[in-house]
């Protein structure tokens, strides 16, 4: 399509080996275009883009956990507009495909499941058991709710809708996909329905229904994959539904490119042999907040912040190399638009200063050396501190993504000790009467640390995102017990959930918190000299004041602390933090949290997109977790996802 019009067809069905639109030889050419990982002031920028590289079609799934955090939620504002998304694509003159899983990977936190199903031990999860059945269906009901009315057949833009994803890789209970389809059907939707599987006789046998259509999941050898796919479907268009165009990267390791030419010439071959394809990714986007999930194949490896992805569109929506080698091979199959799209321009270069800090004993209030008194700070969940017997993970405390708290009392005694657990899920910074004493990391298969005498002990844990693929999805996060201290069980535990929205507001006003400690301007966060994010404190209190007002600049981040600078602009534009002089923590811009850093790289700087600035003054805070002895407010003209393995 040349225009931007809305698509006007009415009928979308599979033909004996091609897709018919209205009757006609169609073929998809789509890419990969997750709504949820993209401000949505940035849709339709991205969805114009599509077009100009020559796809008719978007697609996306749905992450369940991202609409429905909470049991019985169903949000669809602002960014998780899912109605909104796909107007844009009809009004750009493309279909749509909708993948709602329930379960999606993507690389995303738990693969889209939500934290709240695995509450009850007895849910079974991508199978067919009542309990998960019924969550799921109030689910995809509420989607279809949306997808319905706007399928091509209504003259809307969607074309498609997949059952699950990539099934085949971990069941083969055909009894559950063919619930799905039923749920699906009397919900109203009369477009056809796929399943993608990656190109295995196995896979391919257990991942799909006769009544459904397969397509495969590949980056590579399109010929030999397309001709495993079409054994296993002699009949009906060939489609690779995700054509891998790059990777995804973990925390510690390089940054994952694919070649430009190699990916040209296997998605040349792919359209070549007449197949359909999705190019996953188009736009990759980003993992803002606690959203990215996390691989675990005997060691636990959590995805980093960018969803670049070596993507046709980087991570701020300008296009690559890729981009115009993907537009050239698809103008030889396919008429493309003649605009092309302007190449991406450095960002503003800027730097400041931390100007305020408050350190997080402070912000959520000092319960005292015998478990009593201290006010309730800002920062502690809704429940208040929840006492229990024995260490809570954080899924008990209703808590399924971010930051939760945990202080018991530690007996009397003079030498060190060793604390233990059963696991730590996934970062454990652990203190004594306010002195970080160190930090336990599940990647490092860290369960027990030496802690010196004193009266309290504290637990800051992190979820650094939930497992997405494999037999893991669902495990509980946080703290697993017994929680041992030179082997005899720690109990009395006072434990929250770190509500880091409130906290943010707070130190961004820089008001009083209720514990009666003033946000410090400018005095430094503690007196050591912390030398990595994972440094030991040296100084500080457990509940002591941040310090008196200074107007010096803040000098030195030794965490758990929060920190304050102000961003000042002329008018709005894209960012990029560098984050190469701190520790690990998450970063948050007037609120909105860009998501988390980490000196371990590879990625060094975080995406701040200009539809969330404004001109004038910003607020930048951020909560570090590790520590950094010259920290330094900087903002790059490009991105650093780290270095290219050669």
């Amino acid at each position: 399509m040349s225009s931007s019009t809305a698509p006007t067809s009415t009928r979308f069905v599979i033909g004996p080996d091609h897709f018919e639109l209205d009757g006609a030889p169609h073929r998809v050419v789509a890419g990969a275009l997750h709504y949820f990982r993209v401000h949505p002031d940035q849709w339709a920028d991205r969805i114009h883009k599509a077009r100009l590289m020559g796809l008719n079609t978007v697609e996306t799934y749905v992450a369940w956990n991202a609409h429905s955090p909470h049991r019985g939620e169903f949000d669809t504002s602002a960014g998780l507009n899912l109605g909104r998304f796909l107007d844009l694509v009809a009004a750009e003159g493309m279909h749509a495909i909708v993948r709602p899983g329930p379960y999606i990977c993507a690389e995303w936190d738990g693969g889209g499941l939500p934290g709240w199903l695995f509450d009850d031990p007895a849910v079974g999860v991508r199978r067919n058991e009542p309990l998960y059945l019924a969550a799921v269906d109030e689910f995809l009901e509420r989607v279809y709710e949306i997808v319905v009315p706007r399928q091509v057949d209504h003259g809307g833009p969607v074309v498609l809708v997949q059952i699950e994803n990539e099934y085949g890789a971990y069941g083969d209970d055909s009894g559950y996909l063919r619930h799905l389809v039923d749920l699906t059907r009397a919900s109203g939707v009369v477009v056809p329905l796929t399943t993608v599987d990656q190109p295995t006789d196995d896979m391919l046998s257990a991942g799909s229904l006769p009544e459904l259509h397969a397509t495969g999941s590949f980056g590579s050898r399109a010929e030999e994959r397309l001709a495993t796919l079409r054994r296993h479907q002699p009949t009906g268009p060939l489609m690779c539904s995700e054509f891998w165009d790059g990777w995804f990267d973990h925390w510690g390791e390089h940054h994952h490119t694919t070649p430009v030419e190699e990916a040209a010439r296997e998605l040349d071959a792919l359209l070549a042999a007449g197949a359909s394809v999705n190019i996953y990714m188009f736009h990759g986007g980003t993992n803002f907040g606690f959203t990215n999930g996390a691989n675990h194949k005997g060691t636990y490896q959590s995805h980093v912040t960018s969803y670049d992805y070596d993507a046709p569109l980087d991570e701020a929506g300008w296009p690559t190399d890729k981009f115009f080698a993907f537009r050239d091979v698809i103008a030889r199959h396919l008429p493309v638009p003649d605009e092309v799209p302007a190449r991406r321009t450095p960002s503003p270069v800027l730097s400041t200063t931390f100007d305020r800090s408050v350190r997080l004993g402070d912000v959520v209030g000092d319960l005292g050396t015998d478990g009593s008194g201290g006010d309730l700070g800002v920062g502690v969940g809704a429940s208040g501190w929840i006492g229990t017997e024995d260490v809570p993970t954080m899924d008990s405390l209703s808590s399924y993504r971010g930051f939760a708290l945990h202080r018991v009392d530690l007996p009397a005694g003079d030498e060190p000790r060793v604390l233990s657990f059963a696991g730590v899920r996934d970062r454990a910074v652990v203190s004594v009467d306010g002195r970080r004493v160190g930090v336990l990391q599940r990647d490092q298969h860290e369960r027990a640390i030496t802690v010196p005498p004193g009266h309290v002990l504290e637990v800051l844990v992190e979820d650094q995102g939930r497992v997405n693929y494999g037999v893991r999805i669902g495990e509980a996060k946080g703290l697993v017990g017994p929680a041992l201290l030179d082997g005899t069980e720690l109990t009395g535990w006072r434990s929250t959930p770190l509500d880091l929205g409130a906290v943010v507001a707070t130190v961004s006003s820089g008001a009083t918190v209720s514990s009666g400690a003033t946000v410090s301007s400018g005095a430094p966060v503690s007196g050591g000299t912390p030398v990595s994010g994972d440094a030991t404190q040296s100084g500080g209190a457990a509940g002591a004041s941040s310090g008196s007002v200074s107007d010096s600049a803040v000098t030195s981040l030794d965490g758990p602390v929060f920190a304050h600078a102000t961003v000042t602009l002329d008018e709005p534009a894209d960012l990029f933090l560098d984050t190469r002089s701190w520790g690990k923590g998450v970063a948050f811009v007037n609120g909105f949290a860009l998501g988390r850093y980490w000196t371990r790289g590879p990625q060094h700087t975080l995406y701040v997109p200009g539809e969330q600035l404004r001109a004038g003054d910003n607020d930048l805070v951020v909560f570090e977790t590790g520590a950094a002895a010259a920290p330094v407010v900087s903002f790059v003209a490009d991105p650093d996802l780290g270095h290219i393995e050669q």
